[in-house]
């Protein structure tokens, strides 16, 4: 058994974790993950140890099933609760430097009134200073921007929390992941693994090519107690070969989501990759399976759990030549940095682009353009949108746009000239500013505020305004989160009645009205550009 070949499965899916949690970008920036762990996942742990049955009866209504409830049988309390009882003796730094946020955020606003900020170093709680500057903005505005950098170094950083698990899933059923920690039970292997271990890279590359059993079970440590659910994730049988792209022209596929493959002869490009395991499950997809072995270019346009994915990105780290992400500010704890993220969990060619900058290649280029909206009116720099051109056509992965300033595209349309294909994002109701940032607020925020603050692309109006400016010949909305093996993270079940189909609905009846091919992607697509 040691020494026999084997191949991973298609179907074994990888959780990253962060002391037992649902891993994502905000998870790994240190100070945002103080402030989650104290304003999130106690609370919801808390909530849970003293109403289970409350959280149980929550999570019968589909409506709130992205909500902060727990989704456990009443009889794991004890687990929850011993869960929680070492999370806060093992990280109580953690938990220090989020009260000490709090804490200087408060004092800032009661006392920092425009005069010079030097004196207010002397007054920083102690285990913040040396990782801190305080900066006003041009409004004599106080806030606190995070030396991320050494922050990553501190004790703050501790990849002892980081961990990966390991199951097999064979249907679109996964309950939702950001609300629930992962306790350990049948069918379900966690091992302490720090993220940027390159084990990782060796274990996922099995997906394609065949290594001893005996080096991996090794290498990744695992117990023999815990072998006969580790030899179940691996088999004999060779997979079909990566099918790549190397015709005269160009092909793009749609994998659900944001996640669109852009291929010609000898460059591959992949955006936004959320990507379904291969198995039987009704629906028509593709999957990791149906990726080429390497990839050129991975293109991030914005820091949302559904757009940067790290249990997608980890599985094809070691796939991806060059990972390109929107350049970072380091504003304050709403955009940590993107390329600091991902350059700590292992990626070792990440390309951060400001607007308008460019890549070229043999064939084309890919060049970054500004978005608006999406980001419930936070001054967060780390978004973009970006324009692929290959073999003289042109594709814009616009993200979830939202034309707030139709300025914006008759400035892009100016300089751009004319996209061919867009894919454009209409969610345009959005959860509200609380429903990803609440845990990183150090102040309460008015009901009428959050609510109006939302997290919304385009709708109708708006996007045909995109359309008609760009002079498009191709329309796609994208990223509306109905692929059904998207639940787990995104939590949102539409109706025909739901405002964002209604608008979608109308775009593309607009388009076709127009003479522009446009649809509502689902599930997947392929479809070819002649080279001009």
């Amino acid at each position: 058994m040691a020494d026999r070949m084997v191949y991973l499965k298609q179907n074994v899916m990888l959780e990253p974790l962060f002391n037992q949690w649902y891993a994502w970008s905000h998870l790994i920036s240190p100070a945002n993950a103080a402030m989650y762990m104290a304003n999130s996942h106690l609370k919801i742990m808390q909530s849970f140890l003293n109403s289970p049955q409350i959280h149980v009866s929550a999570l019968k209504n589909p409506a709130m099933v992205g909500g902060p409830f727990i989704n456990y049988d009443p009889v794991r309390v004890p687990e929850i609760r011993e869960l929680m009882n070492r999370t806060l003796k093992d990280h109580a730094p953690m938990f220090q430097f989020a009260e000490a946020i709090k804490e200087l955020d408060q004092k800032l606003s009661e006392e920092a009134q425009g005069y010079s900020l030097e004196p207010h170093y002397q007054k920083a709680p102690e285990i913040l200073r040396g990782y801190v500057e305080l900066i006003y903005d041009l409004n004599n505005s106080p806030s606190i921007r995070f030396i991320d950098g050494l922050l990553y170094k501190s004790e703050f950083y501790n990849e002892a929390s980081q961990a990966i698990g390991l199951s097999l899933v064979n249907g679109d059923d996964r309950s939702f992941v950001f609300s629930t920690p992962r306790l350990k039970e049948p069918g379900r292997l966690i091992l302490n693994i720090p993220f940027k271990q390159q084990e990782l890279d060796s274990l996922f590359e099995m997906k394609s090519s065949a290594k001893p059993y005996g080096f991996m079970k090794e290498m990744l440590g695992v117990e023999d107690d815990e072998e006969i659910f580790f030899s179940s994730l691996f088999s004999d049988q060779a997979p079909p070969a990566a099918d790549s792209f190397d015709g005269d022209d160009i092909r793009v596929r749609y994998f659900g989501h944001a996640c669109v493959l852009i291929e010609s002869a000898g460059v591959s490009i992949l955006s936004d990759p959320t990507l379904s395991y291969k198995y039987d499950d009704g629906i028509e997809r593709f999957t990791y399976a149906d990726l080429p072995d390497s990839i050129d270019y991975v293109l991030i346009t914005h820091n949302h759990q559904d757009h940067c994915q790290l249990e997608t990105l980890l599985q094809l780290r070691h796939k991806i030549k060059t990972l390109v992400v929107p350049k970072s500010a380091s504003l304050g704890l709403a955009d940590p940095c993107l390329k600091l993220v991902l350059q700590n969990t292992g990626f070792k060619s990440v390309f951060d682009m400001d607007e308008m900058e460019s890549i070229i290649f043999g064939n084309g280029s890919i060049t970054s353009l500004p978005f608006l909206g999406e980001h419930a009116d936070l001054n967060i720099r780390t978004k973009t949108a970006y324009l692929v051109k290959m073999k003289g056509r042109s594709i814009l992965l616009a993200a979830d746009s939202n034309n707030i300033e139709p300025k914006l595209y008759e400035h892009i349309g100016n300089l751009i000239g004319k996209a061919d294909v867009i894919f454009l994002g209409m969610e345009c109701d959005g959860a509200p500013l609380s429903w990803i940032y609440g845990a990183l607020l150090t102040r309460p925020l008015p009901r009428q505020m959050d609510q109006s603050r939302r997290f919304n692309g385009s709708d109708y109006q708006k996007a045909i305004d995109i359309v008609h400016r760009l002079k498009c010949d191709q329309v796609y909305v994208y990223a509306m989160g109905q692929e059904p093996w998207l639940n787990y993270f995104m939590g949102i079940a539409y109706t025909k009645e739901s405002r964002p189909i209604v608008e979608s609905d109308k775009l593309v009846d607009e388009c076709r009205s127009r003479g522009i091919e446009a649809e509502r992607l689902f599930g997947k697509k392929e479809f070819f550009l002649k080279a001009k």
